[in-house]
């Protein structure tokens, strides 16, 4: 499938203002709804993650293209799915690889330090444009990168203590190289809706924690008791990432990565109140070092665009 050119394409919104309130809320709500998945992977205590990420995936799996097809019809859901294309299958390689390695990242480190390192998604994805892609960074994007580096040092200097495991944040690093990966695929393809490839994302996930579950724990069965907690955190997977795919076309992606970082901030309070999983000195140091570098970033990224609209016409 040939690329739509680039002047058939919608022009991208660059200030708040062109956004939608809508898409705002929509995406806010994303970061909400993803922000319950560590502590519903608490609650649900199932002693293998395979069986976890099994469910979990199938359940999204089957939301999402419930999703798609109320949304689009049958004849559109099937052209959705033939014309995400392999950059659509790229970011389903991505979002499994996240997704399948969050639920194991839990089992050997804090849900803390697993949504802490994803707060630096957007800078990483920036970053990775200047590797592949030659994109010019601004100086501020590298203060920025490199504060987010030093948060990310200070939270993992736990694992060098023996307090939480190195393999736990070393995944938890490896998933959110994954989520930027997805990012700037998806910039690179703007005009291909990313929904079934998220929904394909998902199905991948499936199939390698079948086949784990299998050669582990001989089976995906779970108990009774953890089976709720397993469909409403497939439920909230997949309802997120519809809110987010809905609302991220509507506004400015950097008022969308500022958005979700309610997600970093609120997943870590959850099982704090309600689970007493108490975050340590060095993750809340770091994290608010990431947290901080982030959201100053973001700022002033939203303040250039504004002064770039206020600026007069130039007097011919």
């Amino acid at each position: 499938m040939q690329p739509v050119p680039v002047a058939a394409l919608p022009p991208q919104p660059t200030d708040i203002r062109d956004g939608s309130t809508a898409g705002a809320w929509l995406v806010l709500g994303s970061a909400l709804v993803w922000s319950a998945g560590g502590i519903l992977v608490r609650l649900a205590d199932v002693e293998s993650p395979w069986n976890t990420i099994f469910w979990r995936a199938g359940t999204a799996s089957l939301f999402l293209l419930a999703f798609m097809l109320v949304r689009d019809g049958r004849s559109g859901t099937l052209a959705l799915f033939r014309g995400m294309g392999w950059a659509g299958i790229g970011v389903g390689v991505c979002f499994a690889t996240a997704s399948t390695l969050f639920i194991v990242a839990l089992n050997h480190t804090t849900v803390a330090n697993v949504l802490l390192m994803q707060a630096g998604v957007p800078l990483l994805a920036a970053l990775l444009s200047w590797v592949l892609f030659r994109e010019k960074l601004r100086i501020s994007t590298w203060i920025a990168i490199a504060a987010v580096i030093a948060g990310v040092a200070v939270m993992v200097s736990d694992s060098l203590t023996g307090k939480v495991s190195p393999v736990g944040d070393g995944l938890a690093l490896v998933i959110a190289l994954a989520f930027a990966a997805a990012t700037v695929i998806t910039r690179r393809f703007s005009h291909i809706r990313m929904t079934p490839a998220v929904c394909t994302g998902s199905l991948f996930s499936l199939a390698i924690a079948g086949i784990m579950s299998v050669l582990t724990v001989g089976g995906v069965a779970v108990g009774w008791q953890s089976a709720p907690y397993i469909a409403l955190l497939g439920i909230s997977m997949g309802l997120g990432m519809a809110l987010f795919t809905q609302g991220a076309r509507l506004i400015p992606s950097a008022f969308a990565a500022l958005l979700g970082t309610a997600e970093t901030i609120l997943g870590p309070v959850w099982v704090w109140l309600f689970l007493g999983e108490t975050p340590s000195f060095r993750t809340v140091a770091g994290g608010s070092m990431v947290l901080a570098a982030l959201a100053g970033y973001l700022a002033w990224q939203l303040l250039g665009h504004h002064r770039i609209r206020r600026l007069p016409p130039p007097v011919n």
